[in-house]
């Protein structure tokens, strides 16, 4: 039997591949027009630009390795989880990776109503000798 994508991963997937494209005029699209964004240090973002900005101010390039999705049903809306790893290169030029995240989104009406984001970049900045190479 071929085992069916549960349609809130699948938004957040194709959310996620624009994101890392980067390409946020097509992230956006994902998002409902009132979508809440909250990153790591509780960092309230107005959009998926403001996303693109803050990444590109934070790293020369950054990637996600993509790895297990979950979700739940929670009647009306569903919450999918994302973890994985960052790769990528820091603005001073060294390369990282291993740098793990986990973001959680509400999905609602095909629309990303809410994203949560969590990594170990401000650690890897402020303590460099527990980033793994």
């Amino acid at each position: 039997m071929e085992e069916t994508t549960n349609p809130a991963v699948a938004l957040v997937q194709e959310f996620l591949a624009a994101s890392m494209a980067p390409d946020p005029v097509k992230a956006a699209t994902f998002m409902a027009s009132d979508v809440r964004i909250t990153f790591t240090g509780g960092r309230a973002m107005p959009d998926a630009q403001a996303i693109t900005a803050f990444n590109g101010a934070r790293y020369a390039w950054v990637k996600k390795a993509l790895g297990q999705f979950d979700w739940t049903d929670r009647g009306d809306h569903t919450v999918v989880y994302s973890n994985g790893t960052l790769y990528g290169q820091w603005p001073d030029g060294r390369s990282f990776s291993g740098n793990r995240y986990l973001d959680r989104f509400e999905v609602k009406d095909g629309r990303i109503t809410r994203m949560d984001v969590w990594n170990d970049s401000a650690e890897w900045i402020l303590a460099p000798e527990i980033a793994r190479p």
